[in-house]
């Protein structure tokens, strides 16, 4: 049992609870719900998928980590004794692996974008991160890539949607950003930067919204979506040290259930972007006991 706690540790279970969301609002936004006779096989496929990718690749990020959480983060799992780095190895490897076959289990489309998502997972974890403005675009794509992972449910909507996945990796980017300074502190053109990053994603969902003719129910998400992100990013840039950007990154992470719920309202899914919503106590009670960054 305690190996168990230490392996949901190295996973982030709260983080993993928010890539379910993302691929649950590209669903709803390839509208896979509204025709009659849908199966639920596929979704539970694509959820699966993204657990697998997202958990492998975060089990990932702390093994290329180890030497320098020694020094940083400490209390994480490989640098605190708690796992060796050859456990959380293969842990990655078994994780990344469900990732890949239940996304090609369902198609060879979902596999290949699963398989785009390892691929930048790995070399964000490797490179990426060490890079100012390549590693938040890298962490994006990611992101991005995980929404369409969602909306591949339908090949067709596919290849009419791609481009949302624009918005995800803004958004990602944004926080990416924002975390360079999780422990030493950063300096506010980051944060500022971060919070104009913030309003063209919500300005874009609300033009879906309006388009689609969702406004409504899309602001209904959007107004919490912004309470919860914009209030710890204004405490960071006032006071903009380690303690309280680690906040306003933990807020923005979590956040992205309610971003996904205004997608799913904004292409007229108001039951399934609830479902979504739901998902949010879970992510914040998992928060709780389990680090987010």
């Amino acid at each position: 049992m305690e190996k168990v706690l230490v392996f949901l540790r190295l996973i982030r279970p709260a983080n993993i609870v928010t890539s379910v969301a993302d691929v649950l609002a590209g669903i709803a936004i390839s509208g896979y719900f509204l025709g009659a006779g849908y199966e639920f096989l596929p979704v539970f496929l694509l959820c699966l998928s993204t657990i697998g990718l997202y958990g492998g690749g975060i089990v990932f990020n702390d093994v290329f980590d180890a030497e320098l959480d020694k020094m940083e983060r400490p209390e994480r799992a490989i640098p605190s004794g708690a796992v060796s780095i050859g456990e959380a190895t293969v842990l990655g490897i078994i994780l990344l692996g469900i990732g890949l076959a239940a996304a090609f289990a369902f198609s060879a489309l979902s596999g290949m974008i699963a398989f785009l998502i390892i691929v930048f997972a790995l070399v964000y974890n490797k490179y990426g991160k060490h890079h100012s403005f390549l590693g938040p675009l890298n962490m994006g794509l990611c992101r991005g890539l995980n929404l369409l992972l969602g909306i591949s449910i339908i090949s067709i909507s596919l290849q009419s949607l791609y481009f949302l996945g624009l918005i995800p990796l803004i958004y990602i980017f944004s926080i990416t950003m924002i975390s360079q300074g999780e422990v030493h502190g950063s300096n506010r053109n980051k944060l500022y930067t971060g919070a104009i990053l913030y309003l063209i994603v919500i300005g874009s969902i609300l033009y879906s919204a309006y388009q689609n003719q969702q406004l409504l129910f899309a602001a209904f998400f959007l107004i919490a979506f912004a309470w919860m992100i914009f209030k710890p990013l204004f405490v960071a840039i006032e006071d903009p040290v380690g303690k309280n950007i680690g906040k306003a990154v933990k807020a923005g992470v979590i956040s992205l259930i309610l971003m996904d719920a205004a997608w799913a309202s904004a292409y007229g899914q108001i039951y399934f972007a609830l479902l979504i919503a739901v998902l949010l106590p879970l992510s914040l009670w998992l928060a709780k006991r389990f680090a987010v960054t």
